[in-house]
């Protein structure tokens, strides 16, 4: 098959489109602003979901599901919070449709106007607590802990496939807790699961952060996040976690009777990942031939395609390929076997290598005489013969290991050089230009400051680092006093 990928070095814009579609990931759909999700792309999802899900539940959370509407009032309880989503939310005004009496199609029926607006959610926290209200009345409740997978809408008006669409696919935890303490907690223990997840799981390094006020979730006192490096240079928010202290509380009127007998009001927190992930895993790992998926990710870890001229020739393959398939499978292992002759090898061979399959398995009738096979990894695109022994299954399975940690050091590599500290504004200026990537400088803390770096260079703060040591300086823009450097990038 011919890929006719464009280069990244090219357009890494256009790689990314073209890539996305010709792996069978996505494509954009009839409605402006939204994608569909294809099986492939999918089945990498469902894996990230599965891994997440675990882990979440290995917490302590449980996962429940809440209502796709809002009513419009509720979004005004908390101030911040609207004030945060108002821009972004659809809004469903009518209930019914009829036909045009004059021929013009169907309309909207003016006489089925709902009394308050509904607002398709943007986010979940405000129809949570409306029902954490009925939940929770005494100390024995708490801590709530709980998870949904949803899907919501944020009207965005320029789209990227995975990165940025007007509807997406993610969880969102919401829990309650008696003290700040346990709900601070809660915040940091769900931060360093994504962090853990995206290292483990995605190959996927992250520096662990608070962001600034300007860049924290609308509604919360406090937001961590965990920002990625992209092979352009980019930064990329892969997961926040937010502590909201008691402003939804306050918001519903979400009180406990503590063990002392007294009413107070609970503490709470809420964090999310999106298939916002699927664009990270793609831009920090691919390369010009396609896809480079993690194997602790891929639907399908090894594939094998059997080269042959003859029926006799398929058949002895079938049955030595069945057998490694069993063995593959029974040591966790997933393997496809594509016996399709509707395709030649060459074209399989180049389809798998799109779609990113850490491991591709060759054999034909030389290697039966052999007792080998051929064996591709993704990662490098080395090729070597192994024998088809007894320690067929733990060579794959080792090679799969070394694949993961080999697809992880080569990212965290890149971007151990693509980090630099500044000391002047100019510098900072000239860095982001020539060369991209996490720029750490001096800030004095402001939101001005702060805006106008932004507003002049397009960068912004992607988080203050947790574990940034403390390091006297001056604000490269000001010049006024700093205790430590900040992460700087243009990102997504």
């Amino acid at each position: 098959m011919s890929k006719g990928l464009p280069k990244r070095s090219e357009d890494y814009s256009l790689w990314y489109n073209e890539l996305v579609k010709k792996a069978d990931l996505a494509e954009n759909s009839p409605v402006r602003g939204c994608m569909v999700i294809k099986p492939y792309g999918y089945a990498i999802w469902e894996k990230m979901q599965q891994e997440l899900d675990r882990m979440f539940k290995e917490t302590g959370h449980s996962n429940a599901y809440f209502p796709l509407f809002i009513p419009k009032s509720y979004l005004s309880k908390e101030a911040a919070h609207v004030e945060g989503f108002a821009k972004e939310c659809a809004v469903v005004t009518h209930y019914r449709l009829k036909n045009d009496e004059n021929g013009g199609g169907i309309i909207v029926d003016p006489e089925a106007k709902l009394e308050e607006e509904l607002i398709v959610r943007p986010t979940s926290e405000t129809v949570i607590w409306s029902t954490y209200k009925n939940w929770i009345q005494s100390y024995r409740d708490l801590p709530l802990l709980i998870n949904q997978w949803a899907n919501v809408v944020r009207w965005e008006m320029r789209t990227r496939l995975f990165l940025r669409t007007a509807e997406f696919l993610w969880q969102e935890g919401h829990t309650a807790h008696a003290t700040k303490t346990e709900a601070v907690e809660e915040t940091v223990r769900m931060l360093d699961v994504y962090a853990e997840f995206a290292e483990t799981f995605m190959a996927l390094p992250v520096i662990k952060g608070v962001k600034t006020e300007n860049e924290r979730f609308a509604g919360a006192e406090d937001t961590y996040c965990i920002e990625a490096l992209m092979q352009d240079g980019k930064a990329l928010q892969a997961g926040t976690s937010h502590f909201l202290g008691q402003n939804f509380a306050k918001a519903f009127d979400v009180k406990f009777q503590s063990k002392e007998g007294g009413l107070e009001y609970v503490w709470g927190t809420s964090w999310g990942v999106s298939t916002r992930l699927m664009g990270a895993l793609i831009m920090a790992h691919s390369d010009d031939n396609g896809l480079v998926l993690p194997p602790n990710l891929a639907p399908n870890k090894v594939v094998i395609v059997p080269i042959y001229r003859s029926d006799d020739e398929k058949e002895k393959i079938n049955e030595v390929t069945k057998e490694m398939i069993t063995k593959l499978r029974k040591a966790g292992i997933s393997v496809k076997y594509d016996d399709r002759d509707t395709h030649k090898p060459g074209w399989k061979f180049a389809e798998y290598e799109l779609k990113g399959v850490p491991v591709r398995i060759a054999i034909g009738p030389k290697d039966l005489e052999n007792g080998t096979v051929e064996v591709a990894r993704r990662d490098t695109l080395e090729k070597s013969v192994i024998p088809l022994n007894d320690e067929f299954t733990a060579t794959i399975s080792q090679l799969l290991d070394d694949m993961q940690v080999n697809i992880y050091k080569k990212a965290h590599d890149f971007r151990a050089g693509m980090i630099t500290k500044v000391e002047s504004y100019e510098e900072f200026k000239s860095v982001l230009d020539e060369k991209g990537g996490f720029v750490l400088a001096h800030w004095d803390g402001t939101p001005e400051t702060e805006e106008k770096v932004k507003d002049e260079t397009k960068a912004t703060i992607r988080c203050i680092p947790l574990d940034g040591e403390e390091e006297v300086g001056k604000c490269m823009v000001t010049g006024k006093p700093s205790k430590q450097r900040v992460i700087f990038a243009r990102a997504y």
